[in-house]
């Protein structure tokens, strides 16, 4: 039987590693400050990096920092002598303020001491007449003097619901946008049946009427003699307290408040008073026109 030859084992060559695992080492190895470092060392060795080498732009940056540093002073210096000039002027403006208001009250008190030597004037010459009772009677009509007695108490407010825009259902009769608002024609025909009913004195919100008085708008706000109020009104009344609400109540523009709760939900209460205190009327200015006569006239 032939021999066989034996068998030689080869060596096995060892694996060469993947390129992107070297790539991967490499990274994890080396970090990027070194090609940072690297970048920096270029830089340097060709001059580009520090501070400026020559003497013009070291001069350059010496010059920018000098001016950057005077806009800094010249500023400040000027904050700090503005700031005693503003508090100076703001106290003028304070003193001025206290002198104008402090001649207000004395020409307010001046007004006041005309208006009381005026009604004594007038109750003095009609105490000639043989008539002492009617100064008190025609101040008390024309508002020059403050009243207070029994009478009723008036509150008509907006309703909770109400709006400044048209979302509601207009009041077609009278032309309003907006059914939940309290208006000037309201408040005219509340004083109007006051008047009517018995009423001697009236006033809105503090506001004393007289046979002078307007009740106007202004977009939404109600005019009292040019006055803004602001709801609630509060309308007081000197008059017989529950003869005067009832009368009111009965009448026609008591009926017509009444609708305006019921349907557009206005709020109003009414109560009689055993005593209410109306001011006077701030002035009270009559001017009366008299036809011209003489020569140069159409």
């Amino acid at each position: 039987m032939p021999q066989q030859p034996p068998i030689r084992s080869t060596p096995t060559r060892p694996s060469r590693p993947d390129a992107s695992m070297s790539l991967l080492t490499n990274v994890m190895d080396h970090s990027l400050d070194d090609g940072y470092a690297e970048a920096a060392a270029r830089k340097k060795a060709a001059g580009e990096g520090g501070l400026p080498k020559t003497l013009r732009a070291r001069l350059g940056l010496a010059l920018g920092l000098v001016l950057a540093a005077l806009v800094v002073t010249v500023g400040a210096a000027q904050a700090r002598v503005a700031a005693p000039v503003v508090a100076k002027e703001r106290e003028e403006l304070i003193d001025r303020i206290d002198r104008e208001s402090g001649t207000a009250d004395k020409l307010e008190k001046s007004v006041d001491q005309l208006r009381d030597d005026v009604t004594t004037r007038q109750r003095e010459a009609l105490k000639h007449t043989g008539d002492s009772g009617q100064a008190d009677l025609v101040g008390i009509l024309s508002g020059a003097v403050e009243v207070h007695g029994p009478g009723v108490k008036l509150v008509v407010n907006d309703a909770k619901e109400a709006s400044t825009g048209g979302d509601g259902n207009p009041r077609e009769t009278s032309g309003f946008s907006d059914t939940g608002r309290v208006r000037d024609r309201d408040m005219q025909r509340v004083v109007n049946g006051l008047w009517e009913s018995g009423a001697e004195a009236i006033s809105i919100n503090g506001q004393r009427l007289t046979a002078l008085s307007a009740i106007r708008a202004a977009g939404d706000a109600i005019l009292v003699d040019n006055k803004p109020l602001v709801p609630p009104y509060t309308v007081l009344a000197v008059g017989d307290g529950q003869r005067l609400s009832t009368r009111f109540q009965d009448s026609a523009d008591g009926l017509y408040l009444h609708a305006l709760q019921e349907n557009y939900g206005i709020r109003t209460a009414i109560s009689a008073e055993d005593d209410v205190r109306l001011p006077a009327a701030p002035s009270v200015i009559v001017r009366t026109a008299e036809p011209r006569t003489g020569k140069g006239t159409s």
